[in-house]
């Protein structure tokens, strides 16, 4: 299968709906990190990787909206997690697979989906997520949205772990061992101090 041809089955999806409590309740897709906001980084690494976009957020609505791209809340109101935005985004998403991303991780690889959506392929999965090597990232993820009905009746049952979830599933893990530093997410204003220098120079 071609790459144009995978990116055409999927929708890219930046999750920016949590509450950011360790960044004091900010909005943190929206703190600048090297001069633009934080999902910007995400946007730019994720828009050649995929056919469609989509951005979940809880707030702010208006202002991720000015990126063109579709911004959908979560399907239950009070935070309930990244799980609650994948299932969003699985309801919204016009292709047979999502492939999600927080809106934290300013190093997203660009071969992300691509090694994703290769191990889901050889081990005839519903889900593909990372690995680094040493531990998953469950929330750097392929997911067939076939599964919406199964994410729904799982959150409404009270489910919120995402690894519990995934494996209820055909689960494949994509091996980014050569890339640990892809899935720095960045929680703390200190964190933004010490990961701002690498990308000033990149």
């Amino acid at each position: 299968m071609s790459p144009e041809t995978i990116k055409s089955l999927l929708t890219g999806v930046v999750l920016a709906g949590g509450r950011a409590q360790r960044m004091g309740g900010q909005d943190k897709g929206l703190l600048s990190l090297a001069g633009v906001p934080m999902v910007e980084h995400v946007l730019k690494a994720l828009k050649p990787q995929v056919g469609r976009i989509l951005i979940n957020a809880n707030r702010h609505q208006d202002l991720y909206a000015a990126y063109g791209y579709p911004v959908v809340p979560d399907v239950l109101e009070g935070f309930y997690g990244p799980l609650a935005g994948m299932a969003s985004a699985m309801r919204a998403a016009a292709t047979p697979y999502i492939v999600t991303a927080p809106c934290d991780s300013p190093f997203l690889p660009p071969d992300l989906v691509h090694r994703l959506y290769a191990a889901l392929a050889v081990d005839q999965a519903e889900i593909s997520t990372a690995h680094d090597g040493e531990r998953l990232h469950p929330v750097f993820a392929l997911l067939d949205c076939s599964l919406l009905p199964s994410l729904l009746n799982y959150l409404h049952g009270g489910g919120r772990k995402i690894e519990t979830l995934y494996e209820q599933h055909r689960l494949a893990i994509a091996d980014f061992s050569d890339r640990k530093d892809a899935f720095i997410n960045i929680n703390t204003p200190e964190e933004i101090r010490i990961v701002e220098p690498r990308l000033q120079l990149s």
